[in-house]
């Protein structure tokens, strides 16, 4: 998992972030992943394969009869 490291922050700023987080009976750190995760990744955003079945779908839909193979991959060798 990555990390970000934040400079210069505004004291009060900080302040206002471990009250939101207290409020919400979790840790600065918590509070801060929940406030990026939301902000970057929104509940009701338009996911790439959703928009592109709807395309799809308007244009008079596509069904595919295709079965997967499921055999086993077998395993390289460089011999």
């Amino acid at each position: 998992m990555s990390s970000i490291t934040v400079r210069n922050l505004p004291e009060e700023t900080h302040r206002a972030l471990r009250v939101r987080a207290a409020m919400a009976g979790r840790s600065t750190e918590a509070e801060v992943r929940a406030i990026l995760e939301s902000v970057a990744r929104p509940e009701g955003r338009i996911k790439l394969g959703s928009l592109l079945a709807d395309i799809g779908h308007q244009a008079g839909g596509v069904e595919l009869d295709i079965e997967r193979d499921r055999t086993p991959a077998e395993p390289l060798s460089f011999e």
